[in-house]
């Protein structure tokens, strides 16, 4: 089994969270930001959905200037609604996990360059990029949109086990002996 081919676990429970997640952004609140210095839940929604597209970036690519000086910036796929955000994301997902499933310990070890305008920001296995700077930032920002959810009224889900509002039958029960 490949380095890859033993994430692969992981990765299908953080996409069916992922995903779960998504499913209950709202259309009515695309807009709403928590704070001016807030991005909006669409934005949040969009970077979630769009992040994981990063893996198969990491794994095909020596390096990625998101910024090359005299060409055009890194843009990750527009999103507005609810509909595309999924598509997109399992578009994504499905070609991450592809890649995931395929790549060689060999290319999981080699260096991997994130650049901006033509300055290295970072370079590490990519290994340790897809587990840091893809997967555990893309938990970050999905536990961030949770908590967007909770202050425009939407239902948080249960990601690790039952969240408050998808509180296990009897628990209540057990909690009080």
């Amino acid at each position: 089994m490949t380095i890859g081919q033993s994430m692969l676990p992981e990765f299908d429970q953080e996409m069916q969270s992922t995903r779960k997640t998504l499913e209950r952004v709202p259309d009515d609140k695309w807009n709403w930001k928590p704070h001016e210095k807030s991005g909006t839940v669409g934005w949040l929604a969009s970077h979630v959905a769009t992040m994981v597209g990063w893996l198969p970036i990491t794994i095909n690519t020596e390096e990625l200037d998101y910024a090359p000086v005299g060409g055009p910036s890194f843009e990750p796929p527009k999103v507005t609604n609810r509909k595309e955000l999924l598509a997109v994301f399992d578009k994504e997902s499905g070609a991450a996990r592809a890649a995931l499933a395929k790549v060689s310990d060999a290319e999981m070890l080699k260096n991997w360059k994130l650049l901006a305008g033509g300055k290295e920001i970072f370079s590490m296995p990519r290994v340790a990029c897809i587990r840091g700077m893809v997967l555990n930032h893309l938990i970050h920002h999905r536990a961030q949109l949770t908590v967007y959810f909770r202050l425009i009224g939407v239902p948080v889900p249960g990601l690790y086990g039952p969240s408050a509002d998808e509180a296990q039958p009897g628990a209540a029960e057990a909690a009080a002996n």
